[in-house]
């Protein structure tokens, strides 16, 4: 179908998508428990919403759009007290995490609904591979332009959100020595990556979506599954590269760091982005993905060398003006706690020498998920 419009939302508003994992306590595996959950779920009145994702083993949550970073949080933590009360009602335990650290992708049953019927039996054993878990965050913006020029800036930070997110080391009871090795699942469908360069809502719909559509390729904008991509419906863009961390205190700062960064982005106290950006994208992405924080990337303009977590604390720095306007410095303080503290993916190795065994990691994300405790 032609893509719609662009539609004019307010600056900078926020919301945040959870997928989420369902887990049964017997054993700690993941269990296709989402038909229940959600019938339980929509007796009554739910703070946000909740939906079905590709597989039975998964639910995701999304906020209202919010304004600010403390009302993100307080809407995240209600939609975490409701969860976790439906979910003791079926004695099952949710968690985050960005992959499940023993589950069998095989075993995963996929959804009934239209589209993800659609999707696995296009894609085969990928779509059930897709049992993995992230957090997607939507931004305001006033029009197509301004989306499309937020969203080739970001790209030179899209390692800070990929290493500070990282919650996903293991897979199939093995350590992948990747702190998130989530992404690589996304990585193997086709549309996935970076969006086109170009930088006018115009040039985009008329002279790449149409051509697009009429390959047949794509029927939406669903059918892209870029690192981040417009929403002309909800008048956004969608950061997509971020594991689900452990609490939604993590959520909503991540939120709160992308929506400081894009003020600061859309005032142009950043150079503009280039085609030429690019070239280091895929290796600085790696990165990231690979050593976490530990990592280190190419700057696009510039050639350094620079190291993530340095990197993630000078920007911390440079955007402290407009956090302070927003109100997010709360969610700063978090994240440079976490950039010298460890990312989650540093959290469940520990807790794996702690306690032994892949099931203990979930223990551990289970409660984390439930208590919240982020100093």
């Amino acid at each position: 179908m032609p893509l719609e419009p662009f539609k004019s939302s307010q600056i900078l508003s926020i919301g945040v998508e959870l997928e989420l994992q369902l887990v049964n306590l017997s054993d700690n595996n993941l269990t296709a428990s989402s038909p229940d959950l959600l019938y339980l779920l929509g007796r009554k009145p739910f703070p946000g919403a909740v939906k079905p994702e590709i597989t039975e083993s998964m639910i995701e949550i999304a906020t209202d759009v919010q304004t600010s970073y403390s009302s993100l949080l307080e809407q995240l933590q209600e939609i975490k007290h409701t969860l976790v009360q439906a979910a003791d009602k079926l004695n099952i335990g949710i968690c985050g995490g960005g992959t499940h650290p023993f589950q069998n992708w095989s075993e995963q049953k996929i959804s009934s609904t239209p589209r993800y019927r659609e999707v696995s039996a296009l894609y085969g054993y990928l779509a059930k591979q897709f049992t993995v878990f992230g957090q997607h965050v939507h931004i305001g913006c006033q029009s197509g332009d301004d989306g499309l020029l937020l969203l080739h800036s970001l790209n030179r930070y899209i390692p800070h959100f990929i290493a500070l997110s990282a919650s996903s080391p293991f897979i199939q009871r093995r350590d992948t020595l990747f702190n998130s090795a989530r992404l690589n699942s996304v990585f193997a469908f086709p549309l996935s990556g970076r969006a086109p360069f170009i930088l006018s809502w115009d040039s985009f719909v008329n002279d790449y979506y149409s051509k697009m559509e009429r390959t047949g390729i794509v029927k939406s904008m669903k059918d892209f599954y870029w690192d981040i991509r417009p929403k002309p419906e909800f008048g956004t863009i969608e950061l997509r590269v971020c594991d689900t961390p452990l609490t939604v205190e993590r959520a909503a700062a991540l939120a709160g760091y992308m929506q400081s960064l894009c003020k600061y982005l859309l005032e142009r106290r950043d150079s503009l982005p280039t085609e030429d950006d690019y070239l280091v994208y895929n290796y600085n992405r790696f990165q990231a993905c690979r050593f976490g924080l530990e990592g280190s990337i190419i700057h696009p303009q510039s050639y350094e060398t620079l190291s993530i977590r340095e990197d993630i604390l000078a920007t911390l720095r440079k955007i402290e003006p407009d956090a302070q306007s927003l109100g997010s410095m709360a969610a700063l303080e978090l994240l440079r706690f976490i950039s010298h503290a460890g990312s989650d993916a540093h959290y469940l190795r520990k807790q794996y020498v702690e306690r032994g065994s892949p099931e203990g990691i979930v223990d551990a994300a289970l409660s984390k998920f439930r208590t919240d405790r982020d100093p």
